[in-house]
């Protein structure tokens, strides 16, 4: 209960304050990579839907060449999509592109580890079991990312992130990290089939079934 309510506030924010310091050369040098290597800007930022159903901004590297969305095979990304940049390649291979989530962690709408946060359409669809993913924080990774990712379907993540509320725990969140680690240093990049995209008839026309906005840096689920 201590680590439910406190502790992992505590360690979101020590580890999310430290990382940022670490890592602010990185940071600069991808900024500046993809502004030089990709007309647009360098971050991508996202409105989502928090806990208990609070509206944030996400914010992430941009991975792709400004209007994608609109292009080639629209929300879909494939393997080798010529849409995603060169920078945005190395980023979505080694997961740097969800470093700029550590500011959301720090600013409190997120945390390092939880399910991953869904769009305003999407929580007002929730029936009253689904909305219980609300009653924690979203992540950057989280138990139904380490356990799939984009090759499971909605329903399914629904069921293991309700796992993760039911179960969080200080040793959850810790086999989670050491989980997401081993994935990213294995580089999986786990690419949904076509059918995986379909839209459900109640889903808006611009937004792909795991409920995000239907631009292509959402269309690979972060680690």
């Amino acid at each position: 209960m201590f680590y439910r309510r406190y502790g992992k506030r505590l360690i979101d924010v020590l580890a999310a304050a430290a990382a940022l310091v670490v890592l602010s050369p990185v940071f600069l040098l991808i900024a500046v990579l993809i502004r030089i290597t990709s007309p647009g800007p360098a971050f991508y930022v996202q409105r989502r839907v928090g806990r208990f159903g609070r509206p944030f901004e996400l914010v992430k590297f941009r991975t792709m060449i400004v209007g994608a969305e609109r292009m080639g095979t629209g929300v879909l990304v494939t393997r080798q999509d010529p849409r995603v940049t060169a920078v945005g390649r190395v980023l979505r291979a080694w997961s740097l592109d969800e470093l700029p989530q550590l500011f959301n962690v720090l600013a409190g709408s997120m945390s390092l580890i939880g399910p991953r946060p869904g769009l305003d359409y999407q929580a007002a669809q929730y029936d009253a079991q689904q909305r219980r993913r609300l009653e924690v924080r979203p992540g950057i990774s989280g138990w139904a990312q380490v356990n799939g990712r984009n090759s499971i379907p909605w329903d399914q993540r629904i069921r293991l992130d309700l796992e993760y509320v039911d179960g969080l725990s200080f040793a959850m969140d810790c086999r989670i990290v050491l989980k997401t680690l081993g994935i990213i240093l294995s580089r999986q990049q786990q690419i949904a089939s076509g059918e995986f995209f379909q839209r459900p008839a109640t889903s808006p026309q611009n937004e792909d079934s795991l409920g995000r906005a239907a631009s292509p840096d959402n269309m690979r689920s972060s680690v």
